[in-house]
Parts: C-alpha cells; structure tokens; sequence
C-alpha cells in the first residue's frame, strides 16, 4: 500500500500475520480421547509458545505487533480443541469447511440415525443426546469463526449421507459416503495449508488413515514445504519439528517429550522477516513518477524501430503511468464489476482488492516500468555513445586537419565521460536490482485478484527465492494474506463466475499480450540482425573498393595520386561501418530479443492451453464443475506468472550495468 501522497510514498508494510494451521485425530480415535487431557495442556503451551514468540518477532522495525491467526477445518476433535484454545488467547480463527455450514453441522456431529442428521440439516436439535452435544460444540465454534464454505458438492454428499445412514449395514453406501467425505476433507485441508505458515499436527505417529485423514494433512503441507509442529498424542508434552515428509519414514528417531523451541522460533523469523536490506531501501527511498523520461527511451525506442516499423517508429513513446488512486476506476474497473456479480461474493473482497492489491500493483508497475527504461534504457545508450566515441574521435581524418583533431577528441572525451556517468549512477541508484524486485512485486500483484477470489494461494515454501532477498514475495505475501479467505459459500455458480473472470480478466488478455510482445520481440530480433549484417557487408565493400583503388593506381588505370586521396575517408569508413554494426549486435546481446520472445511464446501457450481447460470446464455438468477444478486452474495461472517471472529473470540477472567494453 501506499500513502494518499503518491509522488513522495513506497509501499507501506504490509500488515504482518503469522498464520497457523492444525490437524489432528477426531474424538472418536482411542489415542486422542485416552490423553485429550495432555493434549490439551501442551497445545496451550504451544499456542502461547507460538504467540509470545510472535510477537517478539518484528519484521520491520515501526510495524505492529503481527497479527496470529488459526485456520481450522473443524472436526469434532484436535480442530476444535485448538479453536477454543485459539480463541481464548485472542487469535481469530478462519475455517475452511470441505462442506457448507449445515452439512458440516450434519457430517462432524456424527449421527447415526437419519432422523438426527435430517434434524440437524434443518437446524433443529438432534434426538440423540451425544449427537446433540457434539453439534453444540461445533455451533459454539461456528458463531465465533470465518467460515469459508465449500458446498457445491453438498447434494451429492447429503444423498450418499442419507442413503449411508437409511442402510447401515451397507458397505457399498458406507464407503461411497466416507470416500466423497475424505475428498472434501482433503480439499479444505489443502486451502488451510495454503494458508498456514506452520501447521500443527496432532497424531499418534501410527495411524494413517484415509485420505483427507491427519497423516495426509502432515504429509501434504511437508510436500508443499510448509513445517509441521507435530505433537505425538501418544506423549503429548514434546513437539517435534517436521520439515520434509521424508522424516515421517524416520519418527522413531524423535526424541520423546523435547520441545524444539529454538527451531520453531527460526520458523517464525523466516516467516515474518524479510531477508536482505532491499525491503528498507525500497521502503523508504523509492520515488513515484507520472511518466516516463525520455531521456531513458533508447531501448524502447529499439523496439519502436525494429521491432514495429510500420507503426510510426518515431512516434512519442512517452508513458503516461496509471496512478494508484486510479486504477480501480480505470484498468481495474472491469474485474472489480465482474467480482461483485460473483454468486455470494463477500462484497467487501471487491473494495479490499482495490485497495490492498490494485493500487500496489499500479505503484510497483509504475515504478518498475521506470527503472527498466533506466536500466535498459542506459545501457543502450551506452551502445550507441561508445560507438558514436570512436567514430567521432577519428571523423578528423577526411573532415579536418591534424591542428583541429582536439576538438573531435574532446567530443570522444565528453561521450566516454557519459558513459562513466551512466555506469556510476547505475551502480550507485541500483537500477537492476530495484527493477528485478519491484518488478516481482507487480506481477505476483497482477493476477493475485484471480487468487483471492477462489480462495487459493501459494503456500509458504513454494514462493521463489531470488539471490539479493526474498523482501518482495514476503511483501506479497503478507499483503496477500492479511486479506485471507472470503466469507463465502462455494457453490457450483459461484465457481462457473470465476471461470469466466479467470478467462476474460487474465488469461485471454495475458495471452494476447504475450503473443503481440513475441512477435515484436521477433521482429526487432530479426530486423537488428539484417542490420548488423548490412554494416558488415559495407565495411568489407568499403575495404575492398580501397583496395581496388590501390591496385588499378598500381597498374595506372586510376591516377596515381588517387589511394593518397582517399586513404583518410576509407579509413574513416573501416572504423564507422564495424563499429557501428558492432554497437548493434551488443544491443541485439543484450536485449536477447529472441530469447524475451521465446519466453512469451511458451508463457501464451500456457495460457491457451488453460483456455482450452476453462472452456472444456464450463461446458460440463454443474456437479464436475468442482472447487478443486477450479481452484487448480487458478493455481495452474499462478504458477504460469512464477515460472516466466523466474524465465525472464534469469536472463538479465547476469547483465548487470556495465561499461559497454
């Protein structure tokens, strides 16, 4: 975010949070209920272990204390043991529900008659006294949560339910019911590990159980690199620090009753320090501007010549940079208009959207966008001023006298002085460095509307690191996550509006995009070729003619005195010609047009091809149009976003500003 003074503001911090996941046995298991008691005692400890710690834990020096959250699915169980302790502390607590609010009411108060679960469906109370108290504990729980609900598979579970519960005894409709339930169990479980700095996990280190179970949800938020504090329900009182699933081969090893505080405050820290001086830099140095300069236009102005010449090449290229406090009245307004259509949309997501990810996304592209025509921009010009320093400093030789030669020497001095200029204040203002980091910023913001709206985001151990700091993805995703989950319910409409948002806000235009740029990266590429080739060709011309007129004065069918005569402009030309074609093929290395434009192909490819899957989605059945479908999709985006973000970058990581030598 950024002040209302937008000229003189960088991005605020982020409202910092560290988020908590948990997962653990329900009550029914033997272990649980035989030690619930401990269990309970060490996950208080634990709970304020992880807050005090929190709290302690500053990631920049005048934000606030970080807000610490609890994510819980809400299983008659470990998860309702840690909402109470959660809330007891302080903490708000956000629950992503695998069914909508009544089903999972049904569902977790386990009922065995189908009278009590058709009771509790309609919101009355249940005959059965255990089934009664159960659904107390979880209405208890519901009124003081966030809840999050993914319902649009509930007809399909609520009939297996019924149909489970009217034939007990059998196991075709038993299985299919608990089959269905462990998926969406697994589902909501994946978006709480999205969401989860830290999971806890509570189990026994034995029991695997089925999919959507506790081993599952340990080994899921391993493989998505998010740590799990494991406490064993077998001895409670220790907690074991899991970093990668591998260990869950190895739990022998772990040693009974230590409690890994040291590791887990080094948890803490990574997630909400950022890494590297950038953050405080950016922070408080960065300056907005409203266009761009153009004294920093000779890399676009490449572009404009080569690679779109039939668009009036010498156009004004001057960009007008869209303001924060603009852009959701601008270029944002159509996907803000399309979120607030979406079936039950929190109608707060839209206005968040505008304020927390729109206008730091206007800020970092505007500012970005400035620092690559600083950076590019002068290392182009660099190109084309030692060229124009060695042309110049010999052009005395057909041109002028050997008494005038120091003017043409101080014009080579003033050009080469330029050049130290640019390197010096490149290096110093870190041109590449701020415009890599800015630039990451932007782009996680630029389809971040997409993620929010779903529900889904990249989980804390796959964001990408870069070698200078991780301060960009820890802004962005904090920004990010202090917006969190909407309230909402999942349904098939619902997931059918996102589709179409996916595909008309990002994807088709995204795509279109990359396919223009590719082509005008192709041309520049292909035209700056020809060009360099054609100098070549005249500086060979230009030696061969010298040498002609050489010869036929030999054999005297020219005047003798002719190669003295022209000796000066032919040597002028040797030099022009190669050097200038030698100025063009370094701006053809370092642009690498053609690798930028391989880059866009793949990434439109991409992209079209998750058109292709949002338009074989839409046309099926509303029952397979599923969260888990299209939440992929929108993760199958994000992912495309990281993978060019780290493409592109690694191809000007090496080329930092540099004298053109």
């Amino acid at each position: 975010m950024q002040t209302d003074d937008v000229g003189n503001s960088g991005l605020m911090a982020p409202n910092v949070s560290l988020d908590i996941g948990i997962t653990g046995h329900r009550s029914h298991h033997p272990v649980f209920s035989a030690n619930s008691s401990a269990i309970a005692q060490s996950l208080v400890e634990l709970v304020t272990f992880l807050d005090v710690t929190a709290r302690q834990t500053t990631g920049v020096s005048d934000n606030p204390d970080p807000l610490v959250r609890l994510h819980s699915l809400l299983a008659y169980g470990a998860d309702l043991m840690a909402v109470k302790t959660a809330t007891a502390i302080g903490w708000p607590v956000i629950a992503p529900l695998p069914f909508g609010r009544a089903l999972n009411l049904a569902v977790n108060a386990q009922p065995t008659r189908l009278d009590d679960m058709r009771a509790l469906l309609t919101g009355q109370d249940p005959a059965d006294q255990l089934t009664f108290q159960r659904a107390a504990e979880i209405r208890s729980s519901e009124y003081e949560v966030s809840l999050f609900e993914l319902a649009e598979q509930d007809g399909a579970v609520e009939a297996l339910f019924s149909a489970h519960l009217a034939n007990p005894d059998d196991n075709a409709a038993e299985q299919a019911f608990f089959a269905l339930c462990s998926d969406r169990a697994a589902m909501a479980a994946r978006v709480m590990i999205e969401q989860s700095d830290i999971v806890i996990g509570i189990w026994d280190g034995v029991t695997h159980g089925s999919i959507g179970g506790t081993r599952h949800t340990i080994e899921a938020a391993l493989d998505q690199g998010v740590p799990v504090i494991w406490i064993d329900a077998r001895d409670p009182h220790g907690w074991h620090l899991l970093q990668a699933k591998e260990e869950l081969a190895a739990l022998t090893d772990q040693a009974t009753g230590v409690r890994d505080e040291a590791g887990i405050d080094a948890l803490i820290r990574v997630a909400l320090c950022p890494s590297g001086d950038g953050w405080k830099s950016i922070s408080r140095n960065e300056k907005w501007r409203d266009k761009s300069n153009p004294l920093l236009h000779a890399y676009r102005r490449i572009e404009a010549l080569f690679g779109d010449p039939s668009n009036r090449p010498f156009r004004n290229i001057t960009q007008r940079y869209e303001r924060p406090d603009a852009i959701a009245a601008g270029s944002g307004a159509a996907i803000l208009a399309a979120a607030g259509k979406l079936d039950g949309i929190d109608p707060v997501m839209p206005v968040r959207i505008a304020d927390e990810v729109m206008r730091p996304f206007a800020w970092a592209d505007g500012v970005s966008t400035w620092l690559s025509d600083a950076y590019r921009g002068s290392m182009v010009a660099s190109f084309f001023l030692s060229a124009f320093a060695i042309v110049g400093g010999i052009a005395y030789l057909p041109f002028a006298s050997i008494e005038q030669k120091w003017w043409f020497a101080a014009f080579e001095f003033i050009l080469l002085f330029a050049i130290i200029g640019i390197f010096f204040t490149g290096k110093r203002k870190r041109w590449h460095e701020r415009w890599f980091e800015i630039r990451r910023v932007a782009e996680y913001f630029r389809h971040a509307p997409i993620l929010l709206l779903v529900g889904a985001a990249r989980p804390i151990g796959r964001w990408p690191r870069g070698s200078g700091g991780n301060w960009p993805e820890w802004y962005a995703r904090h920004a990010l996550r202090n917006i969190g989950l909407p309230q909402i319910k999942v349904t098939s409409a619902f997931l059918k509006g996102a589709l179409a948002l996916m595909r008309d806000h990002h994807v088709g235009p995204q795509r279109d995009y990359h396919r223009a740029k590719a082509l005008r990266l192709k041309r520049a590429q292909h035209n700056l070729d020809r060009l360099s080739e054609i100098l070549f060709l005249f500086a060979v011309a230009s030696v061969a003619l010298y040498l002609v007129i050489e010869l036929g004065a030999a054999i005297g069918w020219l005047p003798g005195g002719l190669p003295h005569d022209t000796a000066k402009l032919f040597t002028f030309l040797g030099v022009l010609f190669p050097t200038m074609g030698g100025a063009f093929a370094g701006v053809h290395y370092f642009g690498d047009f053609e690798r930028f434009a391989a880059i866009s192909e793949i990434t439109a490819e991409k992209l079209d091809d998750i058109a292709s899957r949002i338009a074989i989605l839409e046309s099926a059945p509303d029952g397979e149009i599923t969260y888990a479908r299209v939440s992929g999709l929108a993760h199958a985006i994000d992912d495309i976003v990281v993978d060019e973000i780290e493409n592109w970058q690694s191809v000007f990581a090496g080329k930092r500003i540099t004298v053109p030598v």
